[in-house]
């Protein structure tokens, strides 16, 4: 099961039958059996017809609006929050100190682990990256195992992530590309603009899993509340963020697939990839999310896009007391 982008200008999502076809000026871009999908992403002046939209919540298929600067705009899912019982449970967790503490440890624990295990392979090969700013992510792995609270555990992850980024920053080889530090609201270089349409495109992946497992992606135990914020989504984004969105972005840069004259700038002092570049970026992101990998449990390889749904799973069985703790996902 696959995400499919749509990026065409002018085109539209209409259906066939069993099959869900791409068409600008009557003429078919794309076809595509409704089996084979899981979502669609609509970015920019992209249209669906009424009877796509029916199809697609027949088949399960979520449908994301992504504006061509990499905002999310709106969602179409069927409907999935169907066991009040779990999410009363889930928002009772919320309120639960110790228990929201222990699931941000795993998850920060995580998040830093694979920081540590992607900054360790790109030193391997640069020696001009300090082995000093490795061990400042290596000594926030374990502090944040032993945070004694929420606001303690954030500072430690912060810290920990401004050193995975100056190993990332010298890991870049475009020599066109600058990387000073990490912006966004608006992203203020063609690297930041990457890693922002990443993370957004992300965590819309990490809101349908929560929702298909009956979570309410809105309600999390790291992330703050905050309205309009997807926090449960958020927190199930943070292991991921490195192996996927950060590894697509140095992979496209690092060998020129996208250069600085594929970027532009956009509203409030942004920067922002021109249309004709966008269908790149996704490509190789979908590529990524359909990259199998070894799940240590089950003892069989999984693609990132279904691992999704496995964590936020494992996630779920935590907040039910079926387990002990949550075991975020570990590059190696």
């Amino acid at each position: 099961m696959a995400t499919m982008y749509i990026t065409e200008p002018g085109s539209r999502l209409e259906k066939e039958y069993r099959r869900f076809l791409v068409v600008k000026d009557d003429e078919v871009l794309l076809a595509v059996p409704a089996a084979r999908l899981s979502h669609v992403v609509l970015v920019g002046r992209v249209g669906v017809t009424t009877p796509a939209l029916l199809v697609l919540l027949q088949e399960g298929v979520g449908l994301s609006l992504v504006s061509r600067t990499g905002a999310l705009r709106g969602r179409l899912m069927p409907p999935t929050g169907k066991n009040i019982a779990l999410r009363h449970q889930q928002y009772a967790r919320a309120q639960d100190p110790a228990f929201c503490l222990a699931v941000g440890q795993a998850i920060v624990a995580g998040k830093l682990r694979n920081c540590r295990a992607l900054a360790r392979r790109w030193a391997r090969t640069r020696p001009q990256i300090p082995d000093a700013v490795v061990q400042r992510i290596d000594a926030a792995v374990d502090q944040a195992q032993t945070a004694p609270d929420l606001a303690t555990l954030r500072g430690i992850e912060g810290a920990g992530t401004r050193a995975y980024f100056q190993v990332w920053r010298q890991t870049l080889s475009a020599e066109d590309i600058d990387f000073p530090k990490r912006t966004r609201r608006p992203p203020r270089d063609p690297a930041n603009a990457l890693l922002s349409l990443g993370y957004t495109l992300l965590t819309d992946n990490l809101m349908t899993a929560c929702e298909i497992v009956g979570l309410d992606p809105y309600d999390g135990f790291f992330h703050a509340d905050k309205y309009g914020r997807p926090a449960l989504a958020l927190d199930l984004v943070e292991e991921f963020r490195g192996p996927i969105v950060d590894s697509v972005v140095l992979n496209v840069l690092n060998r020129r697939m996208l250069t600085a004259d594929d970027f532009e700038p956009g509203p409030k002092g942004g920067v922002y990839l021109k249309r004709h570049a966008l269908r790149t970026f996704f490509e190789q992101y979908s590529a990524r999310l359909n990259t199998q990998v070894l799940h240590p449990q089950a003892q069989r390889r999984l693609t990132y896009q279904q691992y999704f749904e496995v964590q936020a799973r494992c996630l779920r069985r935590v907040i039910e007391g079926q387990e002990e703790a949550y075991t975020p996902f570990l590059t190696k």
